[in-house]
């Protein structure tokens, strides 16, 4: 999936719905959104009537807005202070999901905002949160059953409609707006669900951020450690301000538990601030909780490039924070794939700011994710390892590498999509697909596909790599091939192929073979393929291996088989 795709998105609501659709038309921030609006105020006939004219333009997505009394008619009696029970109440969230679920399976995505009330009212204020008589509480019990409901479907998504409720405060809702064209909520709650709706595209198709750069003077703490000396910078203690820095570094060490990096460039002695960083007591990040670091006087644009490099992620990938506009004005110019948000002066707002993002939106949460920085300093060690051993060989052999294969099951299908849909440089084929079109394609008879996890002496880097088989004939073509730049180099992308080829041989089948699609950042799986002993057909982008011939399995790695009959 590029930047630029296009995405069909039909809106299905029971209130007037048109200025969702303009902020989703307009703005400059991808991807670019084509809303298809549905017959107003049919919400149940156009889940169950897949003949109707809005769904012959073939939507890739759909957001299903509703207003709870208007889909669950026992809720309508408790507004109105009626008789009616919970299990009633709940039983029409049920059958309304069942509905939701089945239109999901036309479609690559849903989202669904959860059900809110207009502020004004009181429900019924002192007893509005009292089981089985308020309304607060019965409303949030539905919007929890429907969350429950969703959870298995791996393309649905429920976005928390309150936030936006929240952040337009007194012009969340109109009486005026709703009476003369049916409209329920003000603009500035359009306005943030359409950039909501567009964040969480941006992470479903592998377009998240997943590293924060820091400065540190003044951003990490306050003032210039080259002049204060790491004693007297501001950081914690009785003071709003230290305190503040110490907050803003919480909210940093939080989102690495979501699978985001942290990277330093700074101008300044790394001395000096590698110091700061390990002996001032208040300092809630360690140098283990960065990924790397660049610490000297040169052009911060050139190095976030060199950090970047360094980490095999892409310039798209990275978020940039400083607290001087001119070295943020520098990179924004110099790197525009590069996010440079605004940031405050005040670093009282610095954590507020920060958890405002919405780059970081990611599907899922991976066992794999949330150990990313662990890994990454585990990589550190690994490097600094291989400069003192010298001999690549001698390196490998000491790294006690054990590469574990199993068959895609349900439990590491997310982190399999994941790293399906996000991976580049070592992705032989660049598809991509949702949860349910890879585990469907996974269960086609004359399809297999196994998942590789790899760990060492230094640490499990977890689930890292995919290949997957196509029975053709009397051929097994190799579909993906898909490696994570952490594991790179190590003898992990032999080991795939060694698995093929040996399926391959048990299968009885005379040839294994590839077609390398090219894009323009897996040229490291070109570069790999072309010096891995296969045979190279058309334009060099095509290869095969006779399975005559067993293909070696590196002698530095141990293989751990589960279930898995190759």
């Amino acid at each position: 999936m590029t930047e630029n795709r296009q995405y069909k998105c039909l809106l299905i609501s029971d209130f007037t719905i048109d200025n969702l659709a303009a902020y989703l038309r307009g703005g400059s921030s991808p991807p670019e959104i084509i809303p298809l609006i549905s017959p107003f105020n049919q919400v149940i006939r156009v889940l169950l009537d897949n003949s109707l004219e809005c769904w012959q333009k073939n939507p890739d997505l759909a957001v299903v807005w509703t207003q709870p009394k208007s889909v669950i008619p026992s809720f309508n009696r408790i507004m109105n202070y009626e008789h009616t029970t919970e299990e009633r109440i709940l039983q029409e969230v049920d059958e309304f999901s069942s509905l939701l679920l089945t239109i999901g399976k036309r479609l690559k995505y849903l989202f669904i905002p959860t059900w809110i009330l207009p502020s004004y009212p009181r429900g019924t204020g002192l007893l509005d949160m009292k089981s089985g008589i308020g309304i607060g509480v019965t409303l949030a019990r539905m919007n929890l059953r429907l969350a429950d409901n969703m959870q298995e479907a791996s393309n649905i998504f429920l976005l928390n409609a309150q936030n936006w409720i929240i952040g337009a405060g007194k012009d969340a809702f109109s009486p005026k707006l709703w009476y003369m064209g049916k409209i329920a909520f003000g603009n500035i709650v359009f306005q943030r669900a359409a950039r909501e709706i567009k964040a969480a595209l941006r992470g479903i198709t592998g377009k998240a951020r997943k590293l924060i750069i820091l400065d540190l003077d003044d951003t990490l703490w306050g003032g210039i450690v080259g002049d204060l000396g790491w004693e007297k910078i501001i950081l914690g203690g009785h003071d709003p301000i230290g305190e503040a820095y110490v907050d803003f570094q919480r909210g940093l060490k939080a989102l690495t538990n979501r699978g985001i990096l942290l990277g330093i460039v700074s101008k300044n002695e790394e001395t000096t601030a590698i110091e700061a960083i390990n002996k001032r007591p208040e300092m809630f990040l360690t140098l283990d909780d960065f990924a790397g670091w660049k610490i000297n006087w040169k052009d911060k644009a050139r190095n976030i490039i060199d950090l970047i490099s360094e980490l095999n992620l892409g310039l798209d990938s990275a978020v940039f924070i400083d607290d001087n506009p001119v070295e943020r004005a520098r990179v924004k110019a110099t790197l525009p794939e590069v996010l440079v948000p605004e940031w405050p002066e005040d670093p009282i707002f610095y954590k507020q700011i920060l958890l405002g993002l919405r780059c970081f939106d990611a599907p899922s949460i991976s066992r794999e994710d949330s150990s990313r920085t662990k890994m990454y300093v585990s990589e550190r060690k690994r490097q600094a390892m291989e400069i003192n051993l010298g001999s690549m060989e001698k390196w490998l052999q000491s790294l006690e590498i054990t590469v574990k294969i199993e068959k895609l099951s349900t439990g590491d299908l997310p982190r399999t999509a994941q790293l399906l849909n996000k991976t580049n440089q070592m992705n032989l084929s660049t598809r991509r697909m949702t949860e349910p079109e890879l585990y469907t394609w996974a269960k086609k008879p004359g399809h297999e596909l196994w998942t590789f996890r790899v760990s060492d002496k230094f640490g499990d880097s977890g689930l890292t790599g995919i290949i997957s088989l196509k029975t053709e004939n009397d051929r097994g073509k190799i579909v993906d091939f898909i490696l994570s730049c952490r594991v790179m180099g190590r003898g992990v992308e032999e080991t795939m192929l060694h698995t093929a080829i040996t399926r391959v041989q048990t299968l009885g089948l005379n040839q294994v073979f590839a077609e390398f699609i090219p894009t323009n950042r897996n040229r490291p799986c070109l570069e790999f393929w072309k010096n891995s002993g296969f045979a190279k057909g058309r334009r060099d982008l095509s290869f095969s291996w006779n399975t005559r011939s067993p293909y070696t399995l590196p002698n530095w790695i141990t293989l751990v088989n589960s279930e898995v009959s190759v």
